[in-house]
Protein backbone atom coordinates (compact mmCIF):
# COMPACT_ATOMS: atom_id res chain seq x y z
CA UNK A 1 0.00 0.00 0.00
CA UNK A 2 2.69 2.71 -0.82
CA UNK A 3 1.58 5.30 -2.97
CA UNK A 4 3.68 8.06 -2.11
CA UNK A 5 5.60 8.37 -5.39
CA UNK A 6 6.98 6.05 -7.80
CA UNK A 7 10.52 7.51 -6.77
CA UNK A 8 9.87 4.85 -4.33
CA UNK A 9 9.48 2.13 -5.96
CA UNK A 10 12.27 -0.41 -6.09
CA UNK A 11 14.71 -0.95 -9.69
CA UNK A 12 13.57 -3.47 -11.93
CA UNK A 13 15.63 -6.46 -11.68
CA UNK A 14 16.23 -6.65 -15.64
CA UNK A 15 18.14 -3.08 -14.65
CA UNK A 16 20.02 -4.48 -11.56
CA UNK A 17 21.11 -7.22 -13.86
CA UNK A 18 22.16 -4.82 -16.44
CA UNK A 19 24.62 -2.88 -13.99
CA UNK A 20 26.24 -5.98 -12.43
CA UNK A 21 26.89 -7.21 -16.34
CA UNK A 22 28.50 -3.98 -16.44
CA UNK A 23 30.87 -4.47 -13.51
CA UNK A 24 33.00 -6.78 -15.70
CA UNK A 25 36.67 -5.83 -16.84
CA UNK A 26 37.04 -2.12 -17.94
CA UNK A 27 35.76 0.52 -19.90
CA UNK A 28 36.50 4.17 -21.19
CA UNK A 29 35.05 6.68 -18.71
CA UNK A 30 32.52 9.89 -19.57
CA UNK A 31 30.05 8.42 -21.75
CA UNK A 32 32.35 6.85 -24.25
CA UNK A 33 31.59 3.29 -23.14
CA UNK A 34 30.60 1.00 -25.89
CA UNK A 35 26.93 0.60 -24.18
CA UNK A 36 26.46 4.22 -24.51
CA UNK A 37 26.71 4.18 -28.01
CA UNK A 38 24.06 1.58 -27.99
CA UNK A 39 22.19 4.06 -25.91
CA UNK A 40 22.55 6.90 -28.45
CA UNK A 41 21.68 4.27 -31.15
CA UNK A 42 18.09 2.77 -29.70
CA UNK A 43 16.98 6.46 -28.81
CA UNK A 44 17.79 7.90 -31.93
CA UNK A 45 16.15 5.01 -33.53
CA UNK A 46 12.78 5.53 -31.48
CA UNK A 47 12.45 8.78 -31.20
CA UNK A 48 13.05 9.08 -35.88
CA UNK A 49 15.72 11.42 -34.52
CA UNK A 50 19.09 10.08 -36.39
CA UNK A 51 20.99 13.41 -36.27
CA UNK A 52 19.96 14.15 -32.51
CA UNK A 53 22.54 14.77 -29.59
CA UNK A 54 21.62 12.04 -26.72
CA UNK A 55 23.14 12.83 -23.21
CA UNK A 56 22.71 11.31 -19.94
CA UNK A 57 22.60 12.56 -16.31
CA UNK A 58 22.14 10.67 -13.01
CA UNK A 59 19.05 13.07 -11.70
CA UNK A 60 15.79 14.79 -13.06
CA UNK A 61 16.76 18.12 -11.76
CA UNK A 62 20.33 18.70 -14.16
CA UNK A 63 18.59 16.80 -16.85
CA UNK A 64 15.93 19.27 -17.45
CA UNK A 65 18.09 22.45 -15.58
CA UNK A 66 21.31 21.67 -18.08
CA UNK A 67 18.95 21.56 -21.10
CA UNK A 68 17.50 24.66 -19.98
CA UNK A 69 20.49 26.55 -19.85
CA UNK A 70 21.34 25.84 -23.37
CA UNK A 71 17.78 27.22 -24.71
CA UNK A 72 17.48 30.15 -22.76
CA UNK A 73 20.70 33.13 -22.00
CA UNK A 74 20.81 34.53 -18.49
CA UNK A 75 18.88 37.74 -19.25
CA UNK A 76 15.81 35.70 -20.36
CA UNK A 77 12.89 34.01 -18.49
CA UNK A 78 12.05 30.62 -19.69
CA UNK A 79 7.58 30.30 -19.68
CA UNK A 80 6.16 27.50 -17.84
CA UNK A 81 2.93 26.65 -15.99
CA UNK A 82 2.54 27.64 -12.12
CA UNK A 83 2.98 24.18 -11.34
CA UNK A 84 5.37 23.15 -13.30
CA UNK A 85 7.81 20.75 -11.71
CA UNK A 86 10.93 23.59 -12.52
CA UNK A 87 8.78 26.18 -10.59
CA UNK A 88 7.43 24.03 -7.69
CA UNK A 89 10.67 21.42 -7.24
CA UNK A 90 13.51 22.34 -8.32
CA UNK A 91 14.84 24.71 -5.63
CA UNK A 92 15.63 27.55 -7.82
CA UNK A 93 17.60 25.08 -10.17
CA UNK A 94 17.08 26.58 -13.33
CA UNK A 95 17.90 30.05 -12.45
CA UNK A 96 20.76 28.43 -10.79
CA UNK A 97 21.75 26.18 -14.30
CA UNK A 98 20.90 29.41 -16.96
CA UNK A 99 23.19 32.26 -14.84
CA UNK A 100 20.16 34.13 -13.41
CA UNK A 101 17.18 33.85 -16.39
CA UNK A 102 13.74 33.77 -14.41
CA UNK A 103 10.58 32.26 -15.05
CA UNK A 104 7.50 33.23 -16.19
CA UNK A 105 4.38 31.70 -15.02
CA UNK A 106 1.41 30.76 -17.02
CA UNK A 107 -1.69 29.30 -15.48
CA UNK A 108 -4.11 26.38 -17.03
CA UNK A 109 -6.47 23.79 -15.19
CA UNK A 110 -4.52 20.77 -14.80
CA UNK A 111 -1.45 22.08 -14.65
CA UNK A 112 -1.50 22.69 -18.18
CA UNK A 113 -0.52 25.77 -19.90
CA UNK A 114 -3.57 27.27 -21.35
CA UNK A 115 -2.42 28.52 -24.55
CA UNK A 116 -3.80 32.24 -24.73
CA UNK A 117 -2.32 32.59 -21.62
CA UNK A 118 0.84 31.52 -23.16
CA UNK A 119 0.61 33.52 -26.05
CA UNK A 120 -0.64 36.77 -23.87
CA UNK A 121 2.60 36.21 -21.44
CA UNK A 122 4.97 35.88 -24.06
CA UNK A 123 3.69 38.92 -26.31
CA UNK A 124 4.00 41.23 -23.12
CA UNK A 125 7.78 39.96 -22.50
CA UNK A 126 10.93 42.43 -23.68
CA UNK A 127 8.40 45.28 -24.75
CA UNK A 128 11.11 47.49 -22.98
CA UNK A 129 13.95 46.80 -24.78
CA UNK A 130 17.06 46.57 -23.16
CA UNK A 131 15.55 47.61 -19.33
CA UNK A 132 13.60 44.28 -19.67
CA UNK A 133 13.81 40.43 -19.44
CA UNK A 134 13.94 39.07 -22.51
CA UNK A 135 11.66 36.02 -23.85
CA UNK A 136 14.02 32.75 -23.67
CA UNK A 137 12.46 29.53 -23.66
CA UNK A 138 8.44 27.62 -22.94
CA UNK A 139 8.63 24.81 -20.83
CA UNK A 140 5.82 22.03 -20.59
CA UNK A 141 5.45 19.05 -18.28
CA UNK A 142 3.95 15.59 -19.09
CA UNK A 143 2.51 14.45 -17.77
CA UNK A 144 1.68 17.36 -15.85
CA UNK A 145 2.41 17.61 -11.89
CA UNK A 146 -1.47 17.16 -11.57
CA UNK A 147 -1.38 13.58 -13.48
CA UNK A 148 -2.63 15.11 -16.59
CA UNK A 149 -1.56 14.43 -20.13
CA UNK A 150 -0.93 16.39 -22.88
CA UNK A 151 -1.96 15.61 -26.03
CA UNK A 152 -0.09 15.68 -29.34
CA UNK A 153 -2.52 18.33 -30.76
CA UNK A 154 -2.02 20.47 -27.16
CA UNK A 155 1.99 20.30 -27.65
CA UNK A 156 1.75 21.34 -31.35
CA UNK A 157 -0.74 24.03 -30.24
CA UNK A 158 2.06 25.58 -27.61
CA UNK A 159 4.90 24.76 -30.32
CA UNK A 160 2.75 27.00 -32.84
CA UNK A 161 3.15 29.82 -30.12
CA UNK A 162 6.65 29.39 -29.04
CA UNK A 163 7.58 29.38 -32.91
CA UNK A 164 5.54 32.25 -33.49
CA UNK A 165 8.06 33.74 -30.97
CA UNK A 166 11.35 32.13 -32.18
CA UNK A 167 11.42 30.48 -28.51
CA UNK A 168 12.60 26.91 -28.42
CA UNK A 169 10.34 24.25 -26.63
CA UNK A 170 11.53 22.14 -24.03
CA UNK A 171 9.42 18.93 -22.66
CA UNK A 172 10.42 17.68 -19.23
CA UNK A 173 9.38 14.35 -19.34
CA UNK A 174 10.00 12.44 -16.07
CA UNK A 175 7.16 10.56 -16.98
CA UNK A 176 7.98 10.35 -20.23
CA UNK A 177 6.67 6.60 -21.01
CA UNK A 178 3.76 7.33 -18.54
CA UNK A 179 2.26 10.35 -21.06
CA UNK A 180 3.54 8.21 -24.14
CA UNK A 181 1.57 5.11 -23.63
CA UNK A 182 -1.32 7.04 -22.63
CA UNK A 183 -1.71 9.21 -25.87
CA UNK A 184 -0.77 5.89 -27.86
CA UNK A 185 1.66 8.57 -29.85
CA UNK A 186 4.95 7.45 -30.97
CA UNK A 187 8.06 9.37 -29.29
CA UNK A 188 8.69 11.46 -32.77
CA UNK A 189 4.99 12.44 -32.47
CA UNK A 190 4.87 13.94 -29.08
CA UNK A 191 8.23 15.53 -29.24
CA UNK A 192 10.01 17.24 -32.40
CA UNK A 193 7.31 16.40 -34.78
CA UNK A 194 5.12 18.62 -32.63
CA UNK A 195 7.75 21.01 -32.27
CA UNK A 196 9.78 19.95 -29.63
CA UNK A 197 13.10 21.10 -29.44
CA UNK A 198 14.45 19.60 -26.53
CA UNK A 199 13.31 17.02 -23.97
CA UNK A 200 14.47 14.93 -20.90
CA UNK A 201 13.31 10.91 -20.74
CA UNK A 202 12.59 10.10 -17.38
CA UNK A 203 13.78 6.55 -15.72
CA UNK A 204 14.15 7.24 -12.43
CA UNK A 205 10.74 7.15 -11.89
CA UNK A 206 10.13 4.63 -14.14
CA UNK A 207 11.83 1.38 -12.50
CA UNK A 208 15.55 2.37 -12.92
CA UNK A 209 17.82 3.54 -10.46
CA UNK A 210 18.61 6.90 -11.36
CA UNK A 211 19.41 7.84 -15.06
CA UNK A 212 17.39 10.62 -17.41
CA UNK A 213 18.35 11.31 -20.83
CA UNK A 214 18.30 14.73 -22.43
CA UNK A 215 17.41 14.69 -26.43
CA UNK A 216 18.72 17.81 -27.98
CA UNK A 217 16.71 17.38 -31.72
CA UNK A 218 19.59 20.47 -32.68
CA UNK A 219 23.21 19.45 -32.40
CA UNK A 220 23.90 22.81 -32.46
CA UNK A 221 23.67 22.86 -28.88
CA UNK A 222 25.66 19.69 -28.37
CA UNK A 223 29.10 20.85 -27.60
CA UNK A 224 27.44 23.43 -24.89
CA UNK A 225 25.42 20.71 -22.94
CA UNK A 226 28.84 19.06 -22.55
CA UNK A 227 30.49 21.52 -21.14
CA UNK A 228 27.54 22.52 -18.99
CA UNK A 229 26.87 19.28 -18.38
CA UNK A 230 30.56 19.07 -17.14
CA UNK A 231 30.98 22.56 -15.29
CA UNK A 232 28.06 21.12 -13.10
CA UNK A 233 29.30 18.30 -11.74
CA UNK A 234 27.37 15.66 -13.66
CA UNK A 235 29.45 13.96 -15.77
CA UNK A 236 29.58 11.15 -14.99
CA UNK A 237 33.55 8.85 -14.53
CA UNK A 238 31.62 5.59 -14.37
CA UNK A 239 29.40 6.50 -17.07
CA UNK A 240 28.35 2.35 -18.27
CA UNK A 241 26.63 1.77 -15.00
CA UNK A 242 23.76 5.36 -16.27
CA UNK A 243 24.32 3.42 -19.87
CA UNK A 244 23.59 0.14 -18.80
CA UNK A 245 20.52 0.66 -16.90
CA UNK A 246 18.92 2.99 -19.88
CA UNK A 247 19.95 0.56 -22.37
CA UNK A 248 17.99 -2.15 -20.46
CA UNK A 249 15.15 0.35 -19.95
CA UNK A 250 14.40 0.40 -24.42
CA UNK A 251 15.70 -2.71 -25.02
CA UNK A 252 12.33 -4.86 -25.48
CA UNK A 253 10.11 -1.60 -24.75
CA UNK A 254 10.82 -2.39 -20.99
CA UNK A 255 10.06 1.31 -20.45
CA UNK A 256 6.65 1.39 -22.37
CA UNK A 257 5.51 -2.27 -20.16
CA UNK A 258 6.46 -0.27 -16.63
CA UNK A 259 4.68 2.36 -17.52
CA UNK A 260 1.70 1.18 -19.35
CA UNK A 261 1.18 -1.32 -16.03
CA UNK A 262 1.55 2.02 -13.82
CA UNK A 263 -1.28 3.94 -15.63
CA UNK A 264 -3.73 0.30 -15.16
CA UNK A 265 -2.88 0.26 -11.61
CA UNK A 266 -3.86 4.22 -11.34
CA UNK A 267 -7.13 3.96 -13.51
CA UNK A 268 -8.51 0.69 -11.01
CA UNK A 269 -7.45 2.51 -7.45
CA UNK A 270 -9.40 5.93 -9.53
CA UNK A 271 -12.49 3.20 -10.01
CA UNK A 272 -11.87 2.30 -6.25
CA UNK A 273 -11.97 5.37 -4.99
CA UNK A 274 -14.71 6.63 -6.66
CA UNK A 275 -17.01 3.82 -5.18
CA UNK A 276 -15.98 5.50 -1.67
CA UNK A 277 -19.06 7.86 -0.51
CA UNK A 278 -17.97 11.30 -0.56
CA UNK A 279 -14.78 11.04 -3.06
CA UNK A 280 -14.14 13.16 -5.54
CA UNK A 281 -11.54 13.33 -8.67
CA UNK A 282 -9.40 16.92 -8.43
CA UNK A 283 -7.61 16.45 -12.00
CA UNK A 284 -8.31 13.87 -14.48
CA UNK A 285 -6.65 10.66 -13.95
CA UNK A 286 -4.19 10.42 -17.39
CA UNK A 287 -1.26 8.40 -16.02
CA UNK A 288 0.11 7.16 -13.14
CA UNK A 289 -1.13 9.34 -10.66
CA UNK A 290 -4.57 10.12 -9.13
CA UNK A 291 -5.61 12.98 -7.20
CA UNK A 292 -8.43 13.06 -4.97
CA UNK A 293 -10.42 14.07 -1.86
CA UNK A 294 -12.44 12.12 0.39
CA UNK A 295 -13.69 12.57 4.47
CA UNK A 296 -10.92 12.37 7.00
CA UNK A 297 -12.26 9.23 8.83
CA UNK A 298 -11.26 7.12 5.93
CA UNK A 299 -7.68 8.57 5.80
CA UNK A 300 -6.97 8.19 9.26
CA UNK A 301 -8.24 4.16 8.59
CA UNK A 302 -5.85 4.15 5.55
CA UNK A 303 -2.84 5.38 7.78
CA UNK A 304 -3.80 3.39 10.56
CA UNK A 305 -3.42 0.33 8.29
CA UNK A 306 -0.29 1.45 6.93
CA UNK A 307 -0.99 3.06 3.94
CA UNK A 308 1.64 5.21 2.34
CA UNK A 309 0.57 8.74 0.48
CA UNK A 310 0.84 12.48 0.61
CA UNK A 311 -1.91 14.19 1.25
CA UNK A 312 -2.04 17.23 -0.45
CA UNK A 313 -1.24 20.18 0.38
CA UNK A 314 0.88 18.29 2.91
CA UNK A 315 -0.31 20.03 5.52
CA UNK A 316 -3.58 18.96 6.48
CA UNK A 317 -4.08 17.52 9.84
CA UNK A 318 -5.68 13.70 10.43
CA UNK A 319 -7.68 15.02 13.47
CA UNK A 320 -10.70 16.65 13.27
CA UNK A 321 -14.10 16.63 11.65
CA UNK A 322 -14.36 12.78 10.20
CA UNK A 323 -16.37 14.02 7.57
CA UNK A 324 -14.49 16.51 6.52
CA UNK A 325 -13.28 15.85 2.67
CA UNK A 326 -9.08 16.10 2.82
CA UNK A 327 -7.43 15.84 -0.32
CA UNK A 328 -4.63 13.62 -1.42
CA UNK A 329 -2.20 12.78 -4.14
CA UNK A 330 -1.49 9.11 -4.96
CA UNK A 331 1.48 7.74 -7.37
CA UNK A 332 1.40 4.16 -8.67
CA UNK A 333 4.45 2.57 -10.08
CA UNK A 334 5.82 -0.51 -12.51
CA UNK A 335 5.44 -2.66 -9.19
CA UNK A 336 2.45 -1.47 -7.69
CA UNK A 337 0.01 -4.50 -7.91
CA UNK A 338 -4.09 -5.17 -8.13
CA UNK A 339 -3.76 -6.49 -4.33
CA UNK A 340 -1.92 -3.41 -3.32
CA UNK A 341 -4.22 -1.59 -4.84
CA UNK A 342 -7.28 -3.69 -3.37
CA UNK A 343 -5.93 -3.26 -0.04
CA UNK A 344 -5.72 0.32 -0.04
CA UNK A 345 -9.44 0.53 -0.87
CA UNK A 346 -10.11 -1.99 1.49
CA UNK A 347 -8.92 -0.23 4.64
CA UNK A 348 -11.39 2.98 3.37
CA UNK A 349 -14.43 1.54 4.42
CA UNK A 350 -15.16 0.78 7.91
Amino acid sequence: MFFASDNTSPVHPKVMEAVVRANTGYAMPYGNDPIMDEVRAAIRDRFEAPEAAVYLTATGTSANCTALACLAPPWSTIFCHTNAHIEEDECGAPEFYTGGAKLTLVGGDDARMDANALDHAISHTGRGGVHNIQCGAVSLTSPTENGAVYSVAQIEEIALIAKRYDLPLHMDGARFANALVATNASPAEMTWKAGVDAVTLGGTKNGLMGVEAVILFDAKHAWEFELRRKRAGHLFSKHRYLSAQMQTYLDGDLWLEMARHANAMAARLKDGLMQLEGAELLHPVEANSVFARWPRAAHKRAHDAGAKYYLWPFAQPLDGDPEELLSARMVCSWCTTEDDVDQFLSTLTP
